[in-house]
């Protein structure tokens, strides 16, 4: 059973050096809500063209926020001040969390894994992934300490979005489970629920179907991307509807997390259907890429 996360008794070390490895949307978004929380920062990129794309993502997110009053400009300063970039995974060698945010893709996040556990040097730091579907388990087990991972699932935007899924494997120490959710609710201020170990977890099982099924209607010609999400906005008061969110998420990101769940559930309900398969082989990736269901330029 999926229950909100009980208040944690864990007395261990306060954690305030953060890693994260990569900075796109939810990578740089996690950098923000951390240094915003007066954390120490360190983000590993692959290039030095990445960590600049990330600085200006994570300061266009901040000057949007100080825009809105949600963050004053002083705020902002110090929260940049206290990121920094490495295009070297040991250069989170002192970190007490990491977070890992790269591509859904579970052979890339394994050798993550694999390097972390070799250079994360403090045998209580927590090694976290913010898969939103691939086995937690899996990707513990290539490690040393798998018992010090768990999943740490935010949702997009970051900044914006109160909760949190924390994901412990069946390798995962209660222990380290109740830090994580400390850390989430007392530090970043975030709402935490538990999730299963299963693909999907909860809030992508139920998602994903719907998603999926607004992109089978499109596919099918029964109704238009406007239709769908005209009726599902104005008709179910969602605030977004399913093919603008799908935009919104990534096409790639959301073939990827259909693909991991329909390998592992073998149900046709999680299947990615054909139309979206198509548009991620020619690169329409939504609004990441300019175009989606929609036109962004």
């Amino acid at each position: 059973m999926t229950t909100t996360a009980p208040h944690s008794t864990y007395k261990g070390p306060v954690i305030e050096r953060v890693g994260i490895v990569g900075c796109g949307t939810m990578g740089a978004g996690i950098a923000e809500i951390s240094a915003r929380a007066g954390l120490d920062v360190r983000i590993a990129v692959s290039s030095d063209a990445s960590a600049a794309r990330g600085r200006r993502r994570i300061l266009g997110s901040l000057d949007r926020a100080v825009a809105k009053g949600r963050v004053d400009e002083a705020d902002r300063d110090a929260a940049l001040a206290r990121i920094d970039f490495t295009t070297d995974l040991a250069g989170l060698a002192d970190r007490q969390l990491v977070v890992e945010s790269v591509k859904e893709d579970e052979q890339v996040k394994r050798e993550v894994f694999t390097f972390l556990d070799k250079v994360v040097t403090d045998p209580e730091a927590i090694l976290a992934t913010n898969t939103s579907s691939l086995s937690v388990a899996r990707l513990a087990r290539v490690t040393e300490r798998s018992g010090h991972v768990v999943g740490i699932h935010f949702f997009n935007p970051v900044p914006v979005l109160p909760l949190v899924e924390i994901v412990p494997s069946v390798l995962t120490e209660r222990d380290i489970t109740e830090r994580a959710a400390r850390f989430v609710t007392d530090t970043l201020g975030k709402t935490v629920i538990e999730a299963p170990d299963r693909a999907g977890f909860v809030i992508n099982a139920l998602l994903f179907p719907y998603l999926l099924s607004a992109i089978r209607m499109v596919d099918t010609g029964l109704a238009t991307a406007e239709t769908i999400d005209r009726g599902m906005e104005l008709g179910c008061s969602h605030p977004l509807g399913p093919l603008r969110l799908a935009d919104l998420i990534g096409l790639d990101t959301t073939a990827a997390i259909a693909e991991a769940m329909y390998e592992e559930t073998k149900e046709p309900l999680y299947a990615p259907p054909s139309l979206l398969l198509r548009m991620v082989e020619c690169g329409i990736l939504g609004k990441k890429s300019g175009r989606g269901f929609y036109n962004y330029a």
